[in-house]
């Protein structure tokens, strides 16, 4: 699919499939979000990928949505700020990085044709407990990953000149 096709094709997906996603398209995906830039390179990041299946209790713990759990996969990216990139200003940019890697995430799983919809209203504190995290290791952005099964919901997006400015605010 074109890049330009894919960005209007990707939606937030809200029902799935039990459909196992195969090895291979997992490993497409995982291999995306390694691949995508992260400041000085430092990829501060590590993706925990969970399987659904006998877990959809404690997943709820997370996230309460029907949908949350129907998905055979959920990752969760996690940022490492003590291993990130900061600016002289101590602008830590871990959080950025991990944005990053989540759209190349999300945007492989579009081409290959499975649904993700990005989840940061999450209960932080059971992710963790859940997750085992360490200190110094925190959840930032999570997704399903599953074959679609609910069609894409319209949203609006604002026309590009109340989002941009050219040479100065």
């Amino acid at each position: 699919m074109e890049f330009s096709q894919l960005i209007q094709a990707r939606y937030s997906v809200r029902g799935y499939k039990p459909d196992p996603v195969e090895d291979e398209k997992l490993h497409l995906v995982l291999e995306a979000a390694r691949r995508a830039p992260t400041a000085a390179n430092m990829q501060p990041f590590q993706l925990i990928v969970i399987h659904t299946e006998g877990r959809e209790a404690e997943l709820r713990r997370i996230y309460d949505r029907d949908w949350f759990v129907q998905a055979p996969i959920v990752i969760v990216a996690c940022n490492i700020p003590s291993k990130a990139w900061a600016r002289d200003d101590k602008a830590n940019y871990s959080v950025v990085d991990v944005a990053i890697v989540m759209d190349h995430l999300i945007l492989q799983a579009a081409d290959l044709g499975l649904g993700t919809c990005w989840i940061g209203a999450f209960n932080a504190e059971a992710t963790r407990q859940i997750l085992g995290l360490p200190e110094g290791v925190d959840p930032i952005v999570m997704t399903p990953l599953g074959y679609p099964d609910a069609l894409p919901r319209g949203t609006d997006r604002k026309p590009l000149d109340e989002l941009v400015r050219y040479e100065r605010w």
